[in-house]
């Protein structure tokens, strides 16, 4: 994919991302239905009225494996962290924690280099890419 769709690709993620509680939930939502199962992990924090609701409660944390690439957004009291880990087999060989700018670029990255090899990963970059 070439630099410039890779740079698109990482502006349309960046899309909505002022609301972090809004911005997870979409992002979740469509990274979980587009890309391969197991790819994404998504963990919520529920209060209790939101479990008496039925609801699925806010984004605590988003997951996602792509190769040999896990990029971890943690979303805490309006803040944010982010995570890049390379990952051969289950072992972490090297762990850098980033900010949502350089979280969302490693993402489009991830994503642009999924998507030449595997048909869910580019549905998700056409996704985005609208």
């Amino acid at each position: 994919m070439p630099d410039r769709e890779v740079e698109l690709l990482a502006a349309a993620l960046r899309q909505d991302s002022a609301d972090l509680n809004l911005y997870a939930k979409v992002l979740s939502a469509n990274l979980a239905d587009s890309l391969p199962p197991g790819a994404v992990r998504v963990k919520r924090r529920r209060s209790v009225a939101e479990r008496v609701a039925g609801r699925e409660g806010s984004v605590a944390e988003l997951d996602v494996a792509l190769g040999e690439q896990r990029l971890s957004l943690r979303m805490d009291r309006g803040r944010v962290a982010g995570e890049i880990c390379h990952e051969v087999r289950g072992i972490v060989l090297s762990r850098r924690h980033v900010g949502l700018d350089e979280w969302i670029d490693a993402l489009a990255q991830s994503l642009a280099h999924a998507a030449a090899s595997n048909a869910r990963a580019r549905e998700a970059v056409e996704r985005f890419l609208g």
